[in-house]
């Protein structure tokens, strides 16, 4: 019976504790490889100030800068964006829209996480060519080749306007993005703005765990009193906010089980116990000081909860691989439109961690009982004997 709660419960932590790091680990990389890149390089108060003034903060060299940091280890892309609002026209309606300038090419490659709903991405001869975000195509009723006409503030404060052709309207993880947000190419965008710079740069890596490295040696070698460097989380406020809620409710919920454990595991030690103690007195008339039994009991206990954690681990881990096989259909996240497969991930912190909640509790169950059993005189305790 105590191994039974022990191994149920390991093998729980396991597989909520996988799932949570799935979910983790799919909204981090729909973030990157939707919106923000692996790090962003901006002038110097782009990040705080740009919104209001966005063509004070442009980045003349961007181009010399992205070639030069597309030679850093880990650096699959270095991509020049330009961001803007304005008025996208139908021909009988306008919509604010926010927009961004891009190099199709490298885009394409850091978009996995974009799809492409109807329509096509946008390619590198794409001239006057424009992909919109779903909410945008449903409230202007557009679709792939009609057309529609941008209106934008150039940075001399005059206004400027291109025509452009829908090829493709697209679906991010974002609701509210896909609400507002165009893209056309680089070139169209800095003719519509009547400029050669760039707002940012955005890097593309073979790893997301390597985007720390790349942001410190990119620091290193931009001035901190021109450039500032961001990586995608200090960007994804959704994705921080969505991690802290998620880590609290999966720290409840490993007390939950935790207290669980313990209860069940309390009551089969408790019985078994109490069916040995005329063992425990026939030890402590043998002249086995009270502190051996106590000993002994947890040292038992702790076994136990060792082999139980490990069989835990065993079942847990091979559940994990059954579910994969299938996957877990999964209802769109809040602000966002789509729903996604969820998994159940070996995280070896999540092994770790289920490890020493199944040793922990068989021990804790066990303290109490092992002193009532410590306390009791031998001579009650070898009554139990007859």
């Amino acid at each position: 019976m105590t191994l039974l709660a022990i191994l149920l419960g390991v093998a729980g932590i396991i597989l909520s504790g996988g799932f949570v790091e799935d979910i983790f680990v799919q909204l981090r990389e729909s973030t990157i490889h939707s919106q923000l890149g692996h790090l962003q390089v901006y002038k110097k108060g782009y990040y705080e100030h740009g919104r209001r003034q966005p063509y004070e903060y442009m980045i003349a060299s961007a181009s010399d800068l992205a070639a030069k940091f597309g030679t850093f280890q880990h650096v699959k892309d270095v991509m020049m964006r330009i961001n803007f609002s304005g008025l996208l026209n139908n021909g009988h309606t306008d919509h604010q829209i926010i927009g961004e300038g891009i190099e199709p090419a490298k885009e394409a490659r850091l978009g996995s996480s974009i799809s492409i709903i109807a329509g096509r991405q946008l390619n590198a001869d794409d001239q006057y060519a424009i992909v919109v975000g779903e909410g945008v195509a449903r409230s202007l009723r557009l679709k792939p080749n009609d057309y529609a006409t941008l209106l934008v503030n150039t940075p001399e404060a005059g206004l400027n306007s291109l025509e452009f052709r829908i090829v493709g309207v697209f679906q991010t993880f974002s609701k509210d993005y896909d609400a507002r947000a165009v893209r056309i190419p680089l070139a169209a965008a800095q003719e519509l703005l009547v400029t050669d710079h760039a707002h940012s740069l955005v890097f593309s890596l073979d790893d997301s765990s390597s985007t720390a490295s790349v942001v410190d040696q990119v620091k290193a070698i931009l001035p901190a009193d021109v450039y500032e460097v961001f990586a995608w989380n200090e960007l994804a406020e959704f994705y921080r906010k969505a991690v802290d809620l998620y880590r609290r409710q999966f720290g409840v919920l490993e007390l939950i089980i935790l207290v669980m454990v313990m209860l069940s595991v309390a009551n089969s030690v408790n019985m078994a116990i109490y069916e040995r103690m005329g063992e425990y007195g026939t030890l402590m008339a043998l002249g086995s000081y009270r502190s051996d039994v106590f000993r002994l009991i947890l040292i038992e206990n702790a076994l136990l909860g060792l082999l139980g954690a490990v069989l835990g681990i065993t079942i847990g881990v091979s559940m994990s691989a059954i579910i994969n096989q299938i996957g877990i259909p999964m209802p769109p996240p809040p602000n966002s439109n789509t729903g996604y497969t969820a998994f159940i991930r070996i995280v070896p912190s999540v092994l770790e961690k289920g490890l020493l909640v199944g040793i922990v509790a068989a021990v804790l169950a066990a303290i109490l009982p092992a002193r009532r059993v410590a306390k009791t005189p031998i001579v009650d305790a070898l009554r139990e004997n007859v």
